[in-house]
């Protein structure tokens, strides 16, 4: 999703470097100019450690582990809203599995990004792009559950039968995902991205991202359903931690050399607000298991809010165990299933690339060039194949709640984010956390989907502030495209025999892209704003052009933020032909980093020569 446009004001907690530098959110700190190891970026952001910044190794892993948490309400909601249509709800060790196998290949989809692809502090994970789309696909007559797997009693998670039932799905959408990936991939190393973002503006975007959240309100309805207090507790732990008490510090112990040991205020609530809710609700729900609170019989409303229905995962899940290729069989493909995947997979490009700039702009660093914004998204396709191959059900982009995450902390440096990846592959091979995650209560997870649903629609609509809404024009654009995402699907849902034309493969497709809100309210949107006559302000488009634009920046800080590593930008970029290629540098953009170099040494040589002089 697209971040919002001011994150600046986003208060962080205080940290001390080795070098005893100190950084701090206050006007008196803002007001200071940059210091050693950090500076002042773009809207006077200051910044603890930029992107090429090396922070000392405990804080890496200490805020490494705090990018994972902020992921980890996207990450583990993903394969429970999954679990439902692969048949598995009854099926809690193998849930557990899939939560451990997104973990694993976000954090090699991680690695990935910030070594080879765009190269910015910026964390891959599930997306809800494709959320729409797969569960558009299982909902076919061919791919629904059969009505034994809805029963617990009837369900042996352990017989061939049942592993056959939820694996056939699940190989079907892993092949979905793995083609309409080399999509992605093509778009992003051919620079095609670039070409398509001149017809794809805010009208387009808004009503796509909107409509990724609004078609999942049943799913947040039916688990926040299970107990209405358990989830309305949930909500409001999250919104006072999030929204009143995110400028309230805690006072931590913390250690310097020259203080020694003494207290520094951390904004623990501003950073952790969804932690912290789900687990005040979560122990507030194992006490009232214990007191019998909550009712034993298993038909009585609310026995779903006990925490000891899903116990048993915990002791069964193994401490160990490897996510790999192919675990769950040969992926099959479906025509269907790839045109609804690839809705998805455009959405994901658009989220992307306003997620780029977003983290450029709150880690210091300058606007991503054109060769860095089509590796990047190359990468993301290359991650999403990897994702279908591991078997996840799902694809990866980038996390705009964790671009959110930079402007909390003010530490921009790419070795945090790696750090993160590291932290999100060891609990991918910890087999106990992912069923520890799986084992949450229902309705406190439905009380998370309400809150982060309710945020991703709002993201959708905030990209209409670079419009005119006095516009009757763009008024009617998102209204229609609105309306119609959720009118099309719904009567589409109901109606499927209407739609036969013989022939089984395209009755398919038109099911699933026409059940796919996303795809319909941003085909609709697409097409109005660029046939409906409007000029180029009304539509929105010079603003967000502007918002997209970076000023004058040094194109040997360009290089050395953008470049890839390992003296690859260097030595095979620079070769004539490679010049060429969408995903590497110009060889203007590399001759231009070459002088400022070549002007940088010889200045320091006159400087020296001239000091010699002057003795």
């Amino acid at each position: 999703m697209t971040p919002s446009s001011d994150l600046n004001g986003l208060d962080n907690p205080s940290f001390v470097g080795e070098d005893e530098s100190h950084y701090c959110s206050s006007p008196d700190c803002v007001a200071q100019g940059p210091e050693e190891g950090g500076g002042t970026g773009h809207g006077g952001i200051q910044l603890a450690y930029t992107v090429t910044d090396v922070p000392p190794w405990y804080l890496c892993i200490l805020l490494g582990i705090q990018h994972f948490l902020t992921a980890l309400g996207g990450l583990v909601a993903i394969p429970l809203i999954l679990s439902k249509e692969l048949c598995l709800q009854h099926d809690l060790l193998t849930q557990s599995h899939l939560i451990s196998t997104i973990f694993f290949v976000s954090g090699i989809c991680t690695l990935l990004q910030v070594l080879f692809g765009v190269r910015l502090p910026i964390i891959q994970g599930g997306t809800f792009a494709f959320l729409t789309p797969t569960l558009a696909m299982l909902s076919l007559p061919s791919w629904k559950c059969p009505a034994w797997t809805q029963n617990a009693t009837l369900v042996n998670a352990s017989s061939p039968e049942f592993i056959e039932v939820w694996q056939t799905r699940m190989r079907e959408v892993q092949g979905a995902i793995i083609v309409a990936s080399c999509f992605q991939i093509v778009i992003g190393f051919s620079g095609l991205i670039g070409f398509l973002m001149r017809f794809i503006g805010p009208l387009t975007i808004a009503p796509t991202i909107t409509l990724v959240a609004l078609p999942l309100f049943e799913s947040a309805g039916n688990e926040a359903g299970q107990h209405w207090g358990i989830a309305f507790m949930t909500i409001f732990f999250i919104v006072l931690f999030s929204q009143y008490l995110k400028d309230v510090p805690v006072l931590l112990p913390s250690y310097q050399k020259g203080k020694k040991c003494h207290f520094s205020p951390v904004y623990l609530f501003q950073i952790f607000p969804v932690l912290l809710g789900l687990s005040l609700s979560w122990l507030l729900c194992h006490v009232l298991t214990v007191t019998n609170v909550l009712p034993v019989d298993p038909t009585a409303y609310g026995h779903l809010a006990r925490t000891d229905t899903r116990g048993d995962v915990l002791s069964q899940a193994p401490w160990f165990r490897l996510p790999y290729p192919g675990q769950w069989g040969m992926p099959t493909v479906s025509l269907a299933g790839i045109f609804g995947i690839l809705a998805g997979v455009i959405s994901s490009m658009l989220e992307s690339v306003g997620d780029y700039y977003a983290c450029a702009r709150l880690s210091r660093a300058p606007p991503p060039p054109k060769h860095a914004i089509s590796r990047g998204i190359g990468v993301e396709g290359i991650g999403c194949l990897l994702a279908g191959a591991w078997g996840t059900g799902n694809g990866t982009t980038s996390y705009s709640e964790n671009v959110g995450a930079l402007g909390i902390t003010k530490v921009g440096s790419r070795m945090v984010i790696i750090a993160g990846a590291c932290a999100m592959l060891l609990s991918g091979i910890f087999g106990k956390v992912g069923a520890m995650l799986a084992s949450i209560p229902s309705p406190v997870i439905g009380g998370m989907f309400l809150v982060m649903f309710g945020v991703i629609t709002a993201v959708g609509i905030s990209n209409l502030q670079y419009t005119d809404m006095n516009s009757s024009r763009n008024i009617f654009i998102f209204g229609f495209s609105i309306f119609s995402g959720l009118t099309i699907p719904n009567w589409a849902s109901k109606n499927s025999t209407l739609m036969e034309t013989g022939i089984i493969q395209l009755d398919q497709v038109i099911q699933v892209l026409l059940t796919t809100g996303m795809f319909v309210g941003g085909l609709l949107g697409f097409i109005l704003d660029n046939t409906i006559p409007g000029t180029q302000e009304e539509r929105g488009l010079l603003a967000w052009k502007h918002s997209h634009k970076g000023g004058m920046e040094s194109s040997q800080l360009v290089s050395k933020v953008y470049d890839l590593p390992f003296g690859i930008g260097t030595k095979y970029c620079a070769v004539s032909w490679f010049q060429y290629l969408p995903a590497c540098p110009k060889r203007i953009e590399l001759k231009a980093a070459g002088q400022k170099s070549t002007a940088k040494a010889s200045s320091e040589r006159d400087s020296e020569i001239g000091a010699e002089t002057k003795i």
